[in-house]
């Protein structure tokens, strides 16, 4: 598969795909004339990538964590990191969780008092 198809399959810019090359998070073959070949996988590892980037791992995180991943065989150190990154997300969640409720708590006192004819605050944010 091209990189075009990659990145419009995957929902991640042809740069991205360069920079995840870069970062040795993806890999390609090169044609004759240069062009770059990725299996059909690599959509899927694409989309863990993102997935991984967005829970908040750096790439060099990512690099060490994709091989268990896709072989499901992991060392003992390797199962420790995944702990950590585990009990990292675990603590993010329950963060922005606490922010939500502080801005469901904002927005019922909010609406409780806002001016005849406003717009209700629920609509606003």
């Amino acid at each position: 598969m091209r990189i075009g198809e990659v990145a419009s399959r995957a929902g991640v810019s042809v740069r991205a795909l360069r920079y995840y090359e870069e970062q040795r998070l993806l890999a390609a073959e090169r044609s004759a004339g240069g062009q770059r070949h990725y299996p059909d996988s690599a959509v899927d590892r694409v989309r863990l990538i993102q997935q991984l980037y967005a829970a908040g791992l750096a790439s060099r995180a990512i690099v060490e964590l994709l091989p268990c991943v896709h072989t499901h065989i992991a060392t003992p150190a390797m199962l420790a990191r995944l702990a950590e990154e585990r009990e990292r997300i675990d603590r993010r969640i329950g963060e922005l969780t606490h922010a939500r409720d502080r801005l469901d708590a904002v927005i019922t006192v909010a609406g409780n008092h806002a001016e005849p004819g406003a717009p209700d605050v629920a609509e606003v944010a």
